[in-house]
């Protein structure tokens, strides 16, 4: 990735965050992670940021990157959902929800020939062709400039059929009605 003057320009809104803040902070990032390209949304994080993600830790642009590659080749047609769920001056926590049609092991996205991407992305526990729904928190840290300086993940996948998607091409995600049962 190329270094240009919008990878050092502060990135709005910035800490302390306000209720509105917070709220147009976690848009941004969803609609950031919608495009599924990583170019656009690892400039939202410092050069050192911290990531777990489930049980994977990266840590940098260059990780983040690979990461979000290795992701996005086994997630296909990758929809998602964030809220707010509470902020402090420099922290945000969401609550997300993104739904993803399994594909096979792409070992052209940075798997080894055994399938093993070697930093425990590997997710043989998803049925190729099958669509699953991830149920998830963040807990996001902010620096002075406005990116995420630490992110950390906890989510869970449930496979749903196809009627039961929420996420539908064409659908707004944010017109989606979600009941208290997933909240």
């Amino acid at each position: 990735m190329a270094s240009s003057s919008a990878d050092t320009a502060p990135r709005p809104p910035l800490p302390p965050f306000t209720r509105e803040s917070a709220h147009a902070k976690v848009k941004a990032a969803q609609d950031a992670w919608n495009t599924t390209n990583p170019e656009i949304v690892v400039p939202a994080y410092t050069k050192d940021c911290i990531w777990r993600n489930r049980g994977v830790f990266c840590q940098g642009h260059a990780d983040m990157t690979t990461f979000l590659r290795r992701k996005w080749a086994r997630e296909k047609n990758y929809r998602l959902r964030k809220e707010l769920f509470a902020f402090t001056d420099e922290r945000i926590a969401v609550q997300f929800w993104y739904e993803f049609q399994a594909a096979p092991i792409d070992n052209h996205a940075g798997a080894g020939d055994d399938g093993n991407t070697g930093d425990g992305h590997y997710r043989s526990d998803l049925v190729p062709g099958q669509w699953y729904r991830c149920y998830g928190l963040e807990d996001w840290t902010f620096a002075a400039d406005g990116r995420m300086r630490k992110r950390m993940m906890s989510g869970n996948d449930v496979p749903i059929t196809e009627a039961e998607r929420w996420f539908r091409d064409g659908v707004d995600v944010n017109t989606v009605d979600i009941s208290e049962k997933h909240w």
